[in-house]
């Protein structure tokens, strides 16, 4: 993980905006339609190299390509693992549901969106699961080399997302595997290819991983919480298997309870899930401290340490509203969490999650995406000035 002894360093959760042509295109597909191949793939390239220029422009330390070149955090792995197609399903959110006035605004809000949904046109499991995507990642790594190169390259080496096997095995449904634990372990040993590919390209590798605490109010919302830690610890236990040849040192673990605006009163606590977590053989965990429901459990780090070469990225920015935060709020908020932590050196601020996780579904306009990013980095130099003073 990229580290600095004099002062903190910014990021973000991985998706950015795309621009509204390659939205479309994107949207066209997921919903079966015929689209021109080779205008997209140009339309992601362009797109990638106007994120990266738009990122170091701002001052963001650790950069990505903004998932411009996917059109889902996850669903873009219907593309590059054998055994999936068909139509699935998945549970609601327990949340959403308790609330029926807010869900009917919220399905009206969704329905007007030209965008590619997570929750519909879903694939499932029928064959054997195997990695067909090499090509398509290999394009995607050449990519943001380019586009870094273009930019004026950087001191800190960019990163590149992968979807966690808990959140594929969790969003497709399985008819092909007799037990959970075949499923979750074949879809690990096939992201394995994808995880070292990505290191072996020179970037970080960030595993999106929602399902850790998101699916106990999908899949677990009925079930005891023993059942969910269970599953939590199960695939904590795939990703370790699958990052065994990286050094821990170049895996951050993004978790979160969802991307979304909405209640989140059935979130699970992070004190519950927060043992298991740190059994990830990683070399940061990335956390949601700006939003309303998560704001005050930084706390639990004062208490429950992260190991000593771990680094804790902390979502100082919200990723679901079009308020931009002040920098001294950003400031405090960091301070605060680097006192839990009891080192500096050891936080890199970063928003709460992707501004764009499914192309055209982030709740924040692109022009606001740009300044709150710009008051991530404010934040970070005033947060800087008196941690490292």
């Amino acid at each position: 993980m990229p580290k600095s002894d004099t002062r903190i360093l910014t990021t973000h959760a991985g998706s950015l905006p795309r621009p509204p042509e390659l939205t479309r295109l994107f949207a066209d597909r997921s919903r079966g339609e015929s689209v021109d191949e080779g205008a997209l793939a140009a339309a992601g390239r362009d797109a990638v190299a106007w994120v990266v220029t738009k990122q170091r422009a701002i001052g963001i330390d650790v950069i990505s390509n903004g998932e411009q070149q996917r059109e889902s955090f996850v669903l873009y792995l219907r593309r590059r693992l054998g055994g999936i197609g068909g139509e699935g399903d998945r549970a609601p959110f327990a949340d959403v549901e308790s609330y029926p006035k807010f869900k009917e605004e919220r399905a009206r809000a969704i329905a007007a969106r030209q965008a590619v949904s997570n929750v519909a046109f879903l694939p499932k499991c029928t064959g054997p699961i195997t990695y067909i995507g090499k090509a398509e990642l290999d394009a995607e790594c050449a990519a943001l080399r380019a586009a870094g190169a273009a930019s004026g390259g950087s001191a800190v080496a960019p990163f590149v997302t992968a979807a966690s096997p808990g959140i594929l095995a969790s969003i497709v449904k399985n008819e092909h595997y007799p037990s959970f634990d075949a499923y979750i372990d074949a879809i690990a040993a096939a992201l394995r290819i994808e995880y070292e590919t990505i290191v072996g390209s020179g970037f970080y590798l960030q595993i999106d991983a929602p399902d850790l605490a998101l699916e106990r109010h999908v899949a677990f919302s009925k079930r005891p919480l023993e059942d969910f830690q269970r599953f939590v610890d199960r695939v904590i236990a795939a990703i370790n298997t699958a990052l065994v040849n990286i050094p821990r040192n170049k895996v951050r673990l993004h978790v979160c309870w969802g991307n979304y605006e909405g209640p989140h009163d059935h979130d699970v606590p992070l004190a519950d899930i927060l043992p298991i977590l740190r059994k990830a053989k990683v070399g940061g965990v990335y956390l949601p401290f700006a939003n309303p429901r998560h704001a005050h459990e930084y706390k639990l780090f004062a208490h429950q340490p992260l190991a000593q070469d771990q680094m804790l990225v902390a979502g100082v920015i919200d990723t679901v509203t079009n308020y931009i935060e002040h920098p001294e709020v950003v400031a405090d908020r960091i301070e605060r969490i680097a006192k839990a932590l009891g080192d500096p050196a050891r936080v890199l601020a970063g928003t709460d999650c992707g501004f764009d996780t499914s192309a055209g579904m982030g709740r924040v306009a692109e022009d606001i995406v740009w300044a709150k990013l710009s008051s991530l980095v404010e934040g970070a130099r005033l947060a800087s000035q008196r941690l490292f003073a």
